[in-house]
Formats: C-alpha cells, structure tokens, sequence
C-alpha cells in the first residue's frame, strides 16, 4: 500500500513536472515566453486556424470539429452561454494544444443595460461617466461569456447622411481622443484577466467616417497630412491607452482598401506606433477587396491583407483556404505568420484565457439599479437644449393642470435603444411617457396620442387625436425624429429633414398658440429650420438607451439642467455638407451674415467668397454648442505669458461665473489657431475641455495647461513639429466666435 501510494505521488509530480515543462501552460511564466513556447509547437494549420473567426450560424458536429482540429481561433455571435461553453471545453479538452477561443460580439453602447449611442455619449463631453458606462457593458457581456467587444468606433465623422455617425464620437479628432479612450479605459480596466472585462477594438481603421456622399463602404480620399493631423488622431490615442485589437475598414483610402493597405497597417501601426496587439478584418472585408478591383481573387485578397498586417480575417475563409499555398510559394513568409499569430495569442494571454478559460464574471451584475443609474446619468448629460425661447423651459409643475404628450416616438422603446443595441430588450426601457405619468400622472392630467404610425408616416389619419388633445391643454410635449432603422450601418440618409409628415404635423400644432417642446430623438444631425421657429423649445436626446424617458422627464421639468454640447456640427441643410468647426480659412473667407447676391463683377470681385447664394455659411448650431436653464459669464482670461518658447507650458485661465437661477454643469472649451505656418491650418483646434458645476451665483477659475504637443502638426514633409509663430488661444462655450474670448500668444 505504502508504495502504491508512493508511486502515485510520483506519478502525479512527474504529470506536474511535464505540464509546467510546456512553458505556454505555466501561469507564472512571462507572456512572452509563453507565446514563444507555444508557437514553437504549433503546426502551420493550427496558426492559420487562429487567423480564423467564424460567425456561428448554427452548432453541429461540423463547427465543433473544427474547434477540435485547431481551425478556428475566434468567434462572433456564439450564441447562448452555454454554447460557449460547448465550444470552448472543445477548444481546450480535445484540440492538441488547448487552445482557447475568444468570443466576440458588438457590445457598442452597452449591453443589457443599453445606454445612449456613442454619438449621444461624446455630447456629455464628460470621460468619467463614459469609462462607467462601458464597465457596465464589460461586466453584463462578461456574464455571457463575452471576451471581446468591437467598439469604440472612433471614425471622424464629418457627414451627418453618413449613417454610422450615430455609432461614433463625432467630427473632431481631440473630442473623439478623450472619449475613445475612456471607452477602452472602461472595457478593459486595469487587468484584461480581470473577470469584469473585455478586450476593446477600435474601429474603422482608416478614414471610413470619410466616405463619399456619406454613402457607407464608400471610398474616401485624404491627403497623408489631413489623415495625421485628423483621422489617424484618436487611433494613436487608442494605441497609446493600450487598446488590445483594432479592426480594419470597409473602404478603399486613396486607391488602397484599408484591409489591404500596408501604408496604414504597417508602417504607420507597426513601425511607427509600435503595436502589438492585432487587428480583425471588418466582415468579410478581405474578400470585397476583389468587389473594390484591388484583389483579383480570394488568393490575392489573402496575400495583400495578410501582408499589410491582418492578423485574423472575419467571417470569410481566404486566409483558411489559401495561406498554406501562398507561404509554400514564398509569397508570405512564415515568419511574418509567427508574428502575426503572435499578436492574437498575446491578446488571449493577457484575458487570461489560458488559464481560466471558463472565466465567466459570477457578479450578477445585468440591469442592476446602480448600472440603470449610470446609464441614466448618461442620457441625463447628452441631452442637448438648442433652442428655449422665452424661458419655457424648464415646466413649471403648479402652473400646468393638462398636459399632451404627441408623438410616435413618446412611447417607443425599441426606437428607443437605438442602432447597435442587439442584447437589448425593449420591455427594460422606460419611455418619456411613461417615465412622465409615473412621476406626475397624480399631480396633472396627462393625453396622449401617436399622431402619426412610424415617424416616417405619410398619413395624416392621427392628426385630428393630436390636435383635440393639444387644445384642450397647458402644453405639448412632442417627441418626433427617427426611428432605430433609420441610423446605424447603411442606413444613409440623403436628406436629413424629418421624416414622413413630422413637419406639417409641428405646423398644425404652432396653429393652437400652446407652448410646444419639440424633443427629438435621432442617430444624427437632422435639418429642422423650416419648423424651429414654431416650437418654443428644442431639446435633443439622441437615441438615448433604456434610461431615456427618465432622463428626458428631469431636465422637462426642472429637475436638472441640460449639459450636453454638440460633438458635431448641425447643417442648415444638407447642401451645406460637409460643415465642420476646424475648417481651413480659405483665401476668401464670408463676411458675417453674408447672403444673397454680391456686388461686385469679375473684372472688380468686391464681396465675392465662399459661401452659398441661397443659405446661410455658418452652420444650424455649431460643434460645441448646448444651452443650459442658467446664464453663465465668461471673464478674465489670462495666460501665464504672451511669449512662450517650445519647451514651456502656457497656462491659461477663465473665470466662469452662473449668473442665473439654476444649478448647472458647463463645458468650458479651450480652442487653439496656428494663424500661419508653412501649411494652411485650421480657423480653430480643440485642445482641451473640463466640465465644471456651479450653483447660482457661484464663479469658478477653470485652468488649462498647453505644451509644445499641443501646438504640434504633420507639416507638409510629414513632419510632427510646433512652428514658431502667433497662436490665438480660445476659451468659452462653444466653437462659435461670440461663444469665446481670445487672447494672443507668440511661440518662439
């Protein structure tokens, strides 16, 4: 007995020594030495395996031998948890190696609890609630076995018929840096092993927010200088916050698809930025190559996109199919394979997968009461007031006996949730309707009516309901705008006016002479001037999550001050587009209010610019913008010094003084201008934001620091230089001109 028992201690530590001998599995081993260990051990086909992410159509014996045999090394959309499960006690127990799978799925703007759409987001211009907003989507997707998240979407996006924008932070590079890095702060946290997160992906990498006529996988032309100083921006920004993948865009950039283009993947992301983590083609973007005219089959779509530095291809099977051929032929080298599967396996390691595979967050923490907190917080802060004429709002409760709430989308929880909202449930979403009759239905007699079917209705039918109801009360609250369908992934839009008969129903309700509070909800900027002018007030809430109703009802009536600044300019029309703050002068820049026919001739160009005959130039509300229920006063800007050398700090201060009756946060935004340089550069630059709250009365000193980093650009040799010359500094509550004050500096 004694000696069996030695024997089977033996054993056992023998077993031990042996496991640990395989580096890979040895939790206590560097990273590094881990992939290292493991790729020596592993066949080409298993590394080509790990290059492929499936889709999970359906579960068969087909897929999970595949898992067995080391063909596939990611999926999105895997179904339930416990076909995660399945799939991955297959990948571990049966594959030679133990591989583990990473699942994916689009966690954009939360999960269960789902909060505004990104673009609602950036208009809270506040990075500490949005890193909040996305551990809840990591905690909740992490309860279903999710490992990874492709958001944020980080595009600059500059044209509102675009129908992606409602997914991104909007036009501006240093805005959509902040945000995007919150997000992966958010996602990812401290430690990617952490059972509460996920693995973010930035995406589109590179320039698809610029798509022609806003017309989604559409080709986008831009110059090496405008895609440093712009587009490329919030990617660094992503990079240097430690996002683990980014993903590859549909469209072709100068000539070149992004998924194929070896000046973007390689030598900017790898040599320049030195990334180590991996990019995931888009869906089946490796084979439109072939649609784009670049690739002439799957065989050369695979040699181009592996080559320029797609780790892993989604959904199609080029590389599956093709890479053994293509390295046995040296047109891909097996090393470039061994470092490009290196970059998935570093990423698996760093979830953790290896060691706990089955690391399912237990928190129990979906659709708690603090997650619908946050995400009521959120929708609270991306509210947008644009316009209140006359004060009327915030509602004043004791004035107001009956009220009509109108609209097809005051009570439309799916429209609600937005595009990108896949784990939401519109049985969790708390409409304004009801949100109001919970909160004042004892208090005041509320109506309610449609009016109209869809907001894209063309049927007048309802309109009589609305009408009988606005005239027999105090006020009209009427929520109009878009449905979900109307934004998200192609989903463009040519016009941008409200849909259906929205606009003759606002006029027929201006008739009555009631006080009219247009709310709307949208993936985007719309154009709504012909109807502004008959509504008192204009709040817009975006698509703004499960928690929208309630968030809508306290800034209704008072309960809190709209915050939420513009992330994106607003057209006047769409003729307008593209119309964005950080323009370049141009050599003839309008005079202010200038429209109409000019005076000169061209033999004498007196009054001639750019702009239009038939439209304002400047835009509807301006990037920036948001009014609050209070008054606020800008004063005494300072800067530490009027003359600053490169390796300085300027520092700049504002006094922001509430002069109103209302408690409220303000956006305090500093905006920088190169006003000559060797390249012509922008009219004006965000470099900075702090968001500030002041009680009635109360006056602040908000300061900023500026370094030579912020006063740098890619000149015109792609050089990352400050030139010396004269700056004008910014402060105030918006792009606009008459939102700021100004001082000058010199930079020697």
């Amino acid at each position: 007995m004694f000696n069996f028992i030695r024997l089977s201690a033996l054993f056992f530590f023998l077993n031990i020594s042996l496991f640990f001998a395989q580096i890979y599995k040895n939790p206590s081993e560097n990273i590094e030495k881990r992939i290292s260990d493991l790729l020596n051990r592993m066949t080409l086909q298993e590394k080509i395996g790990q290059m492929q992410q499936y889709n999970l159509w359906e579960m068969n014996d087909k897929v999970l031998e595949e898992v067995a045999d080391g063909k596939v090394g990611s999926f999105l959309n895997a179904g339930s948890k416990e076909d995660k499960i399945k799939l991955q006690t297959v990948a571990v127990s049966k594959s030679r190696l133990g591989i583990p799978l990473i699942f994916g799925r689009d966690v954009i703007h939360g999960y269960k609890t789902v909060l505004p759409i990104p673009l609602g987001q950036a208009s809270t211009w506040n990075p500490d609630l949005i890193k909040k907003g996305a551990e809840v989507a990591a905690a909740e997707a992490s309860e279903d076995g999710i490992h990874w998240t492709f958001a944020p979407m980080i595009d600059i996006s500059r044209d509102p018929r675009w129908g992606r924008i409602a997914e991104s932070c909007g036009e501006d590079p240093f805005l959509a840096s902040v945000m995007g890095s919150a997000m992966i702060h958010g996602f990812q946290g401290e430690n990617l092993a952490a059972p509460n997160t996920i693995a973010a992906c930035a995406k589109h990498y590179v320039g698809y927010g610029a798509a022609e006529g806003g017309r989604d996988y559409n080709t986008t032309l831009i110059p090496e200088g405008e895609l440093r100083n712009i587009y490329l921006k919030p990617f660094q920004a992503a990079v240097k916050t430690g996002v683990a993948t980014l993903m590859s865009a549909f469209n072709d950039l100068n000539g070149v698809p992004a998924t194929g283009n070896n000046f973007t993947l390689k030598k900017i992301l790898r040599k320049e930025w030195l990334y180590d983590g991996f990019v995931v083609s888009d869906w089946g973007a490796v084979s439109e190559m072939i649609n784009h005219g670049f690739a002439k089959d799957g065989e050369e779509a695979a040699v181009k996109a592996v080559n320029a530095g797609v780790n892993m291809e989604m959904v199609t099977e080029n590389y599956k199919t093709h890479l053994t051929q293509l390295i046995n032929s040296g047109k891909v080298k097996v090393e470039w394979i061994d470092t490009l599967v290196a970059g998935i396996l570093r990423v698996k390691f760093k979830l953790g997968l290896f060691d706990n595979p089955f690391g399912i967050n237990p928190s129990k923490t979906t659709l708690t009461n603090t997650n619908k907190k946050i995400a009521k917080e959120i929708a609270t802060e991306s509210i947008v007031l644009l316009q209140n004429r006359n004060s009327t709002l915030p509602l004043n409760i004791d004035k107001i006996n009956n009220l009509a709430i109108v609209g097809p989308l005051a009570d439309a929880p799916a429209d609600q949730l937005g595009t990108w909202s896949l784990d939401g449930n519109p049985a969790n979403v708390i409409t304004p309707l009801k949100a109001i009759k919970k909160e004042f239905g004892h208090k005041l007699k509320i109506y309610y009516s449609k009016a109209m079917e869809t907001p894209r209705s063309n049927d007048r039918k309802y309109f009589n309901d609305a009408l009988e109801i606005a005239g027999k009360s105090d006020c009209v609250l009427l929520f109009l705008g878009e449905d979900a369908m109307l934004s998200g992934e192609t989903h463009c839009r040519a016009f941008l006016n409200l849909p259906g008969k929205q606009e003759e129903l606002i006029d027929e309700l201006s008739k009555l002479g009631k006080p009219l509070i247009l709310i709307i909800l949208a993936g985007r900027p719309l154009t709504f001037g012909n109807v502004a002018n008959k509504v008192n007030s204009i709040l817009y809430a975006w698509h703004p999550g499960i928690m929208g109703g309630e968030a809508i009802s306290d800034i209704l009536f008072g309960k809190v001050s709209p915050s939420g600044k513009l992330p994106v300019t607003f057209p006047r029309t769409v003729g307008q587009i593209p119309i964005y703050y950080n323009h370049k002068n141009t050599g003839r820049p309008p005079s202010p209010n200038q429209l109409g026919r000019t005076l000169g001739t061209p033999e004498n160009p007196d009054g001639y610019a750019s702009y239009y005959l038939d439209v304002d130039y400047t835009p509807a509300y301006p990037f920036g913008y948001g009014l609050t229920y209070s008054s606020l006063k800008y004063s005494n800007l300072s800067l530490s010094d009027k003359t600053i050398k490169l390796d300085d700090t300027l520092q700049v201060s504002v006094s922001v003084t509430n002069t109103g009756n209302f408690r409220t946060k303000e956006i305090v935004e500093l905006y920088i201008r190169d006003l000559y340089g060797s390249i012509t550069r922008p009219v004006k630059e965000l470099k900075g934001f702090k968001k500030i709250d002041l009680a009635p009365g109360e006056s602040r000193k908000v300061k900023f620091s500026l370094s030579a980093e912020d006063f740098k650009f890619y000149d015109i040799n792609m050089n990352y230089i400050a030139e010396p010359g004269e700056f004008e500094i910014f402060v105030g509550g918006s792009s606009n001109d008459k939102d700021l004050l100004k001082e000058k500096i010199i930079l020697k």
